[in-house]
């Protein structure tokens, strides 16, 4: 088995693909869990070749993530780990082994991208850390996600998603103001750092693609985090507010915020003052619309009048009606939506419009459904449909496609669990 003539392995894989936008690009993926993973099966979903790379006696743990799916036989596979390692081949490599790194370097010799989630220092510590690969292949992009990045005193300290929120000043921001902070409830620390890694990859791939030389491309979940505080930072260094939690409000701009409807809630966001003449005349007060009091934006972002004027008016225009009467009454005109759960999500006209879930057929444990791509291409649409591997699954394809090594040679390295 050779890689095709656009040095691609994608179409190899059930399901797999072949006419991405990123077709030809071979990404070593040495990650586990969530920020690696979803950062390479972004690449994957855009037509990479994305080569899963476990360690055989401890593959990635999240293989054992729930929801599971599960076969007549018995046999569990997680969709948890099936949703973010999808359209990927799987290869097992002891990387604790001399073989095992020379292995590495091998592939590294045939890759455009390695992505590695471990903690700064472990993959020097293997012997395959930058400095060394790039001897290997100078046009390497090295894709590295950690919790604190390469540099500072922080980068050898252990972290997970809430480690980033809390150093990274979200979590002090997040929640209400009579309580103590609440996480953000999903693992945001993961996910902005997955989204960094990959601009910073495809910025280090057109660098590379022009100049020949790759480069190490460092991110961090605080660095991620810490990004996304909005005007936090200048709020400190401008005027020495420290920021808290609001709840659902917004520092200044009013009315901004959920409020209550009949079914449950809505945010409504109708704060300009286009949006705000708008609303006066959907909901029936045209004449509210020209009330010297809260007939402006700067008025009605006082904190007085917002809470003596607007708000009690937001709720007698909201309380007794549903979230989908409320979405008719607007319509297009107002941003006002119906604050949906998982369930509401999963079955919104909008989300499969846009191909955002997605149905995949897994043999022996049936269909899965998970979220599509984000990413979308009118020339070379991502394709987010291909399966997640097993452990080692596509061991001798790759190795054939991307070494010299023979079945022979192959076989060896399995009889010595290097593989």
């Amino acid at each position: 088995m050779t890689i095709n003539d656009d040095g691609d392995l994608a179409g190899m894989l059930p399901g797999g693909l072949s006419k991405g936008a990123l077709r030809g690009i071979v990404v070593l993926d040495i990650t586990r869990v969530v920020a690696g993973p979803f950062c390479s099966m972004l690449l994957a979903d855009l037509g990479a070749t994305v080569i899963k790379i476990e360690n055989p006696r401890d593959p990635d743990y999240a293989r054992d993530f729930p929801p599971k799916l599960r076969a007549g036989s018995g046999e569990e596979f997680s969709g948890f780990f099936a949703q973010y390692n999808r359209n990927k081949f799987g290869l097992t490599i002891d990387l604790s082994t001399e073989d095992g790194a020379d292995l590495l370097r091998k592939l590294v010799r045939r890759a455009d991208v390695l992505v590695e989630n471990f903690r700064p220092g472990t993959m020097d510590k293997l012997g395959v850390g930058y400095d060394v690969l790039r001897r290997e292949n100078p046009r390497l992009v090295y894709t590295a996600i950690s919790g604190y990045g390469q540099t500072g005193p922080y980068r050898r300290r252990p972290a997970y998603d809430n480690s980033a929120q809390a150093t990274g000043g979200l979590w002090s921001m997040n929640g209400f103001p009579d309580r103590p902070p609440s996480r953000v409830g999903t693992i945001i620390g993961d996910l902005s750092a997955t989204f960094y890694a990959v601009i910073g990859t495809l910025a280090a791939l057109r660098e590379s693609e022009k100049t020949g030389q790759g480069q190490l491309v460092d991110v961090s979940q605080q660095d991620s985090v810490l990004s996304l505080t909005e005007n936090a930072v200048v709020s400190y260094t401008v005027d020495g507010k420290v920021p808290g939690p609001l709840g659902n409000e917004h520092p200044f701009v009013k009315p901004y915020e959920l409020y209550p409807c009949k079914d449950g809630f809505v945010f409504f966001g109708g704060y300009t003052d286009k949006f705000w003449r708008l609303s006066c005349h959907l909901f029936g007060q045209p004449e509210l619309a020209d009330d010297p009091e809260i007939d402006t934006m700067a008025k009605r972002f006082d904190p007085e009048v917002y809470e003596r004027r607007v708000r009690p008016l937001l709720h007698t225009w909201f309380e007794d009606k549903t979230k989908t009467e409320l979405e008719e009454i607007v319509g297009d005109a107002v941003p006002l939506s119906a604050i949906k759960n998982i369930a509401e999500v999963v079955e919104d006209p909008q989300i499969a419009a846009r191909d955002m879930v997605v149905d995949v057929e897994y043999p022996e444990f049936g269909e899965l459904r998970m979220f599509g791509s984000p990413i979308k291409l009118g020339g070379t649409p991502a394709e987010p449909r291909g399966l997640a591997p097993k452990v080692g699954e596509h061991a001798d394809t790759v190795l054939r496609a991307l070494t010299d090594l023979d079945e022979e040679s192959i076989a060896l390295l399995r009889e010595k669990g290097v593989i």
